[in-house]
């Protein structure tokens, strides 16, 4: 269960939008005629989508995502490049398409009648249910199981007289709308502000500022795995089916894409990428079974020699690289992530090349290939974070998370105010705040969304449990060897050169 629910990350708001007025200048109804032919005597398809942790997202660097994947394969099968254009609001996404400003919604959508009026959609990608997100007791962990229960509402018409907050122009306002219509009082709903995200909300259940929300199953699952205080089985409907919108006068690309989307999962492609981004253990190292831990001995992993030999390039402190391959693999030289990263360092196949080494499986070129890139990281953030103990903390942040997005916290945080090299309640901050469009859509923010609590917690981690091997493994010397010395010691004069852009 904890491996399942731990692949899911973050699926963006899969529902929206209760039958309310449009804006008066929204475009109800197709402005231009485009269809498939005209798509592909231009030479691209436009997408419409939004930023967000799982559709369309920046990971190390590297352009990922579940709605991204299959929309590359799919101009790949018409022929004609892929154009993406980043919108945030379903009815601005709507509004846009039917004014040809993009030829496809994929962000993606609840299958609605309203909607349907308004847009044609493809086939159903796949279904999931609406749920309450709702905060389980105070000590939850001491009582036994059944007092807990008793604490959390099962029975959504439970909700009638309580306040529940959603995501502007969700569709699970009508569905709490039609169960306020089966009870006595109505359910009190508050629509957030169009800019919040789903996530934002569950956010705020975790910390008790509100009582509850409703999100869909699969990115309240990843709430839950961020926030174990939280529960999230009380199902509020039945599933609902996801599919992407396209102009109504397009008939002939909806067919293709409906043909192209059935032969996709016939292929059991469809299956695949959906599973690296729904059903494995993302972010996951398994814990093995090892000699080597901290508790243990004078060592702190087999590879100790190879860590030492490559912290003399760096100028760190062995201990702190063990660290980091620590917390990468628990120095498991086998692990392979949900993006594909390799080994002890976790290391990008693509990466790794541009490091001159091509077989990542073997430990110590794996180990080398790290510390080349923290390398290249540390050379990149000397240009404005002088103070070398500061400076690690943007390194650890960058490796985990890709330059782009700290370099996009580093910016933040001289717009606002912040001190641009300080890592503590500055960067830091303004990296956490990547997942809040305040942030993400400012100007200066290159990268877009980042769930960014989780390369802010790496940076924790690592140092702490650096503090730990200080007090438990005292620092020695070592006998460098030269052979391993040159060959950690390429260093590049540029990597993914798009990071600052």
């Amino acid at each position: 269960m904890a491996g399942r629910i731990l692949c899911i990350l973050l699926f963006f708001c899969l529902a929206c939008c209760e039958k309310k007025e449009p804006k008066s200048n929204f475009a109800a109804q197709p402005l231009l005629q485009r269809d498939l032919g005209d798509i592909q005597k231009r030479g691209y398809l436009e997408v419409i989508i939004d930023n967000n942790s799982v559709s369309y997202f920046i990971y190390k660097g590297r352009t990922m995502g579940f709605e991204y994947e299959l929309l590359q394969r799919l101009a790949a099968s018409l022929h004609v490049d892929l154009k993406i254009r980043v919108i945030a609001g379903i009815e601005d996404a709507i509004d846009k398409l039917n004014r040809g400003e993009g030829d496809i919604v994929a962000f993606p959508l609840t299958i609605t009648r309203e909607r349907a009026e308004i847009i044609s959609f493809s086939d159903t990608l796949f279904k999931t249910p609406p749920v309450l997100v709702q905060k389980k007791p105070n000590h939850w962990r001491m009582l036994p199981p059944s007092q807990v229960e008793k604490k959390i509402l099962r029975n959504p018409i439970d909700l009638a007289g309580k306040e529940v907050h959603v995501k502007n122009g969700s569709a699970f306002i009508s569905q709490l709308q039609a169960i306020s219509g089966e009870g006595g009082k109505k359910i009190i709903i508050h629509e957030d502000s169009a800019d919040a995200e789903t996530e934002s909300l569950i956010h705020k259940v975790a910390l008790g500022e509100i009582r509850y929300t409703v999100a869909d199953q699969m990115i309240a699952q990843v709430g839950e795995l961020y926030y174990p205080n939280l529960d999230i089985s009380t199902v509020i409907n039945q599933p609902q089916p996801i599919g992407w919108g396209i102009r109504k006068n397009s008939p002939e690309l909806l067919t293709t894409i409906n043909q192209w989307l059935a032969q996709t999962k016939k292929q059991g492609v469809f299956q695949v990428i959906y599973d690296r981004y729904f059903n494995s253990p993302r972010f996951f190292v398994p814990l093995i079974s090892t000699d080597f831990t901290p508790l243990k001995t004078d060592k702190l992993s087999p590879y100790d020699e190879q860590l030492k030999q490559g912290a003399t390039r760096l100028g760190w402190d062995w201990r702190l690289l063990a660290s980091v391959a620590f917390q990468e693999s628990n120095f498991n030289p086998r692990v392979e992530s949900w993006a594909g990263a390799i080994g002890l360092m976790q290391v990008m196949p693509e990466t790794g090349l541009h490091f001159g080494i091509k077989n990542l499986w073997d430990p110590d070129q794996n180990i080398v290939a790290g510390i080349r890139f923290l390398k290249f990281l540390d050379d990149y953030w000397k240009k404005t974070v002088t103070d070398d103990s500061e400076r690690k903390k943007f390194v650890l942040a960058s490796y985990n998370v890709g330059l782009s997005h700290v370099d996009d916290a580093q910016k933040l945080s001289e717009k606002y105010g912040g001190s641009p090299d300080l890592w503590n309640d500055h960067v830091e901050y303004y990296l956490s705040q990547k997942s809040n469009p305040k942030y993400y859509r400012d100007p200066v923010s290159r990268a877009g969304y980042c769930r960014c609590y989780g390369p802010v917690l790496y940076v924790k981690q690592v140092l702490q449990r650096y503090e730990e091997y200080k007090i438990r493994i005292v620092a020695s010397s070592f006998k460098e060897h030269n052979n391993f010395s040159s060959y950690v010691g390429v260093t590049p004069t540029e990597y993914l050169p798009a990071a600052r852009q």
